[in-house]
């Protein structure tokens, strides 16, 4: 405790001589925010099954002199996320205030920018700006930060911070966020580039005017290619746009003269259910397409009530008072639906072929459920990485100071009850990429792909 209490203090003395973070929430404030975050949670979140070991509430008698004693603004809203993490959900997440979110930044260092992606553990430099590649090439590796090898700095400042339901995510989005933090604090960083050259560079948060990113890192919506021996890619990579449902659908004249398939959605965060599922009717033979099975909270006071009467003896065979039981206990839970659509386009217009979907660690969400919709069909396989592990209906509260959270208030599954949220969705023909694949191009699950449906016995 003494060590983060140094960290923090040393945050804020950064920020006076900066006159930049708001030092304006209240001491009845904080534990206001904290507490409302506590009663919503507790009345409201789904999926308090996949942090068994978690006390709810002496978690939050633990954090209240932590609120109170937090120094500025700042500091209590890194607080509330080291809160809201303990509930490991990527649906469930703070949200600062615009008045700390406007000054803080994770890859802006004034006349260098940076982008980075864990890539075998390692934090590993993807894209920079323009004048910068031939000084920090690259596939160059972030070793040390601050005197710190990078995985002690990751576990002591940004792990704690970061709401999410796979431990693998949360390495990816740790190491995405290595250093965020506040405009003009400081960094001194060791690299190791793909040659072995270890460099030291002085950093410093400030805006970053060069706009030009090495390799380009723009993301289209859509993208179609024809591949060897009529194989045809199909990158989704947004449910969030409507378009990318007209989009696919243009390619069909050309997707119908394929005979293998790849769809790759290992970029797609998600965004609405429905894209997917008008995408993925052409691609299954069902009739009917199903997604996740659907269930949330429920709190009866009367149950609470005479719940409390019970033991778990009490509950066998006995449908009633299981129900008051378990909302006694806060974990009662109506199963609500399980989502479908019925598949109208004629037979004729699908294309059943043999499939392989690329997934990974950032496919999450509406792109889960589209690997859910094809789930059942025998001729489509996954290959890739675990997707993300996260789906959900968030529920949003306001917080002091102007800030907010979003609740997870949706348990999702399978429709036969087999979990993904906390797991994800597994591919079928696992392929993790290297740091060498990274630095020579390669896409080692797309080139899988390939060779599985180059494969004469796909088509036996």
């Amino acid at each position: 405790m003494k060590k983060i209490q140094i960290f923090f203090f040393s945050l804020f003395l950064a920020f006076q001589s900066f006159g930049q973070i708001p030092n304006t929430i209240t001491q009845p404030e904080k534990i206001f925010g904290l507490s409302k975050i506590w009663q919503e949670v507790n009345y409201n979140f789904a999926n308090f099954d996949h942090v068994p070991s978690l006390n709810w509430d002496s978690a939050y008698m633990a954090f209240i002199p932590k609120v109170i004693q937090a120094q500025n603004d700042l500091e209590y809203y890194k607080m509330l996320m080291r809160f809201s993490a303990l509930l490991k959900d990527a649906h469930t997440s703070i949200y600062y205030p615009k008045s700390i979110d406007t000054c803080m930044y994770s890859s802006m260092f004034g006349e260098t920018r940076f982008y980075l992606r864990n890539i075998d553990n390692k934090a590993i430099i993807v894209y920079i700006n323009k004048s910068k590649k031939g000084e920090i090439p690259i596939g160059s590796e972030i070793i040390e930060v601050n005197d710190q090898p990078t995985g002690k700095y990751l576990e002591n400042e940004i792990i704690p911070l970061i709401s999410a339901s796979t431990d693998y995510v949360v390495r990816d989005w740790s190491v995405a966020n290595l250093f965020w933090g506040f405009k003009g604090q400081k960094y001194m960083v060791k690299i190791k580039t793909p040659s072995g050259e270890i460099k030291t560079l002085s950093l410093i948060h400030e805006i970053t005017k060069e706009k030009e990113i090495y390799p380009s890192g723009d993301r289209d919506l859509f993208k179609f290619k024809w591949l060897d021996n009529k194989i045809a890619f199909v990158a989704l990579n947004d449910f969030g746009d409507p378009k990318i449902d007209s989009l696919f659908v243009d390619k069909l004249p050309e997707l119908r003269k394929a005979k293998g398939l790849i769809l790759d959605v290992r970029k797609n965060g998600g965004g609405s259910s429905n894209y997917g599922a008008a995408i993925a009717q052409y691609l299954s033979p069902d009739s009917v397409i199903y997604a996740s099975k659907i269930s949330a909270r429920t709190n009866n006071g009367l149950y609470r009530a005479r719940g409390s009467n019970y033991t778990e003896k009490d509950t066998i065979n006995n449908p009633w008072v299981a129900n008051a039981y378990l909302c006694y206990h806060n974990k009662s839970m109506e199963y609500l639906a399980t989502d479908t659509w019925s598949n109208d386009v004629t037979l004729k217009d699908r294309i059943i072929i043999p499939t392989v979907v690329l997934i990974g660690h950032e496919t999450c969400s509406a792109a889960e459920e589209f690997l859910l919709f094809l789930d059942n069909p025998k001729q489509i396989i996954r290959i890739g990485q675990n997707s993300n592990g996260s789906n959900g209906q968030p529920y949003f509260i306001n917080l002091p100071g102007g800030g907010g959270m979003r609740i997870c208030t949706q348990h999702c599954t399978y429709p036969d009850g087999r979990k993904y949220v906390g797991y994800g969705v597994k591919p079928d023909i696992e392929v993790k990429e290297t740091v060498e694949d990274f630095i020579n191009s390669r896409d080692a699950a797309l080139q899988e792909a390939v060779k599985y449906l180059d494969s004469d016995e796909v088509f036996k």
